[in-house]
């Protein structure tokens, strides 16, 4: 299985090459075109109860597409459904941690369930519920806005907003608290905070979907009244 990234990063596109027999899991929706041999299968990926899971928590949908090459192999492409970037994770064992909502697609050599990012994140605008992908194999993720790598060395320190956070290792430690004081929290713009501790990677995005709304719906023209 290959993987390439065109038209980064405001639109992008992945081209998914499938060797003979192999296959694909993607995000309902995510699929924009694919070699006419493939063969597409929908189910609740990992049974009911984990599918009810990340659906409800995680925000992704609740049942997952599976596109599978014949001898002749095949292609497919993917593409998230807001503007944004496609970002490539290859894992080799190791787990990574998804924001809500950035999942695309993975080979099926990867385990995905929905983890729990908090007791005080449930209450906020800006939530941290998280989808736990551990295995082998090929992870795409899509953001609003362009990807961006940070890399962290053994004990550094990175704050990241949540509504920017869309993936990290599991081998970087994270708490969620206040940007500042209340304050500065409620005046200054900012939400929680995502404070994590190396090593390890995480990727951000750099839009977020939240605060483009709460910038374009208060300029959206008004419904009139009836007896207007």
């Amino acid at each position: 299985m290959q993987a390439d990234i065109l038209y980064k990063p405001a639109y992008s596109l992945a081209v998914v090459t499938l060797d003979p027999g192999e296959s694909i899991q993607a995000e309902s929706g995510a699929m924009v075109s694919m070699s006419a041999d493939l063969q597409m299968e929908t189910k609740a990926k990992g049974g009911f109860l984990q599918s009810l899971g990340r659906a409800m928590l995680g925000g992704e949908s609740f049942f997952m597409n599976k596109f599978s090459a014949s001898s002749s192999g095949g292609e497919i492409t993917l593409a998230p459904a807001l503007p944004g970037d496609v970002y490539l994770l290859e894992l080799n064992g190791q787990t990574v941690f998804l924001q809500s909502g950035s999942y695309l697609a993975s080979s099926e050599g990867l385990a995905i369930d929905t983890a729990w990012g908090g007791s005080k994140t449930f209450f906020s605008r800006e939530g941290l519920i998280l989808l736990k992908v551990t295995g082998h194999g090929m992870l795409l993720i899509s953001s609003y806005g362009a990807i961006h790598k940070v890399d962290l060395a053994v004990g550094e320190k990175y704050v990241v907003d949540t509504g920017h956070l869309v993936s990290f290792d599991a081998s970087l430690s994270y708490q969620v608290r206040k940007v500042a004081g209340w304050k500065s929290t409620i005046l200054g713009g900012e939400g929680l905070v995502v404070e994590l501790t190396g090593p390890g990677s995480l990727t951000i995005q750099t839009r977020s979907q939240d605060a483009f709304l709460s910038w374009l719906i208060p300029k959206l023209p008004k419904s009139s009244s009836s007896g207007d």
